[in-house]
């Protein structure tokens, strides 16, 4: 069982930035892991993915302004935010996929990101 811990949120202008970092107790070198937000009354969305191989995926929101990293030596994935916006506030949390049997989704807590205007 991996244990996800999501770290970085806060309040921040719009135009500004934040790091959000996802720490797994255990290795998430055979995840793919991603980052996914939920606004409130909104349904749960993908915000960016990074597979095993390092491929990324992002929502088209995000394109530009966001990048996801990881770093299977420490367990560590991070998400860079910049230029955020007013719509980019939700609880953001951590996924990680398991790409081998047995193929379950661990999720972590999540972190508030509330952007003013």
């Amino acid at each position: 069982q991996v244990q996800l811990v999501e770290s970085g949120g806060g309040l921040v202008q719009a135009g500004g930035s934040l790091r959000l970092s996802c720490a797994a107790s255990g290795s998430i070198s055979i995840s793919d892991m991603a980052w996914y937000r939920q606004a409130p009354g909104e349904q749960r969305e993908l915000v960016a993915r990074i597979t095993t191989g390092g491929s990324t995926n992002y929502a088209d929101f995000v394109k530009g302004r966001f990048t996801i990293s990881r770093d299977n030596a420490k367990n560590t994935v991070a998400l860079q935010m910049n230029s955020l916006k007013p719509e980019d506030t939700a609880v953001y949390s951590c996924n990680a996929h398991r790409t081998r049997w047995p193929f379950v989704d661990h999720w972590g807590q999540g972190t508030q990101v509330t952007v003013s205007s």
